[in-house]
């Protein structure tokens, strides 16, 4: 280590922070219900992502959670209605009451659908002082018609990773999910089913584990020193 320069010249000493244990651990613990956001992705009445996504529903709230399901009827395509809808202000205002979220498509030619990337997209990454999904936890499950595939569960962690979420390690992904439900509409005991739960209860583990400390774990140097730059700029400008 000797022969290494360890000075930081193009870091801003005052804006660096080094992280520690103590402040990862957070002041306290909320003692609300973790508040959780389900959306799926299709339309059809019967559809086994909305069925799968019940399914979920009912194991985060059996685990301690208060959920909202979210309803995509109605709701636009982004850039066709304006950001005063109805159906598009319920939704962000679910996204900001929400520390969690679950995504739930079924996959179409290979990929999430258009309804689900309608969802995500009416979320944006930050509106005004508010960001609605950074530094919260975030759950993917998939469902289809034939084989087991992971190709929307993958997309759904990239669009996570974009805007900021904590995407848990573990997901769901349901093959021929018509076989899957019974006619009440209710999963039968299976793998899948089992799979369900364990990914449910990673969630709710993750949130109760970061929910307090979002905002110090997404606190970035890049945006701090932004920030202190922007400030300094309006500072100089009211002095000429």
């Amino acid at each position: 280590m000797s022969l290494l320069d360890l000075s930081l010249p193009n870091v801003d000493t005052a804006l660096f922070d080094a992280p520690t244990g103590t402040r990862v651990a957070g002041a306290g613990a909320s003692t609300h219900a973790p508040r959780f956001l389900l959306l799926y992705g299709s339309l059809r009445e019967r559809s086994y992502s909305k069925l799968l996504t019940l399914e979920a529903a009912r194991l985060l709230i059996a685990m301690g959670g208060e959920v909202r399901v979210f309803d995509p009827a109605g709701l636009p395509l982004p850039d066709a209605a304006p950001e005063n809808h109805s159906k598009v202000q319920e939704l962000r205002e679910a996204a900001a009451w929400a520390e969690g979220m679950v995504w739930t498509s079924p996959e179409r030619h290979g990929a999430m659908t258009g309804i689900m990337k309608a969802q995500i997209d009416w979320i944006p990454l930050s509106i005004g002082a508010v960001r609605p999904t950074q530094g919260k936890t975030l759950a993917v499950m998939e469902v289809s018609g034939g084989s087991q595939s992971f190709n929307a569960v993958n997309q759904l962690r990239v669009l996570g990773r974009w805007m900021r979420m904590i995407t848990i390690p573990n997901q769901s992904s349901v093959a021929k999910a018509f076989l899957e439900f019974d006619e009440a509409g209710r999963m039968k005991p299976s793998a899948y089913y089992e799979r369900v739960v364990d990914v449910m209860e990673e969630l709710m583990k993750f949130t109760l584990l970061t929910r307090d400390v979002a905002p110090y774990l997404v606190d970035r140097y890049s945006e701090r020193k932004e920030s202190a730059d922007e400030l300094s700029k309006r500072v100089n400008q009211r002095a000429i």
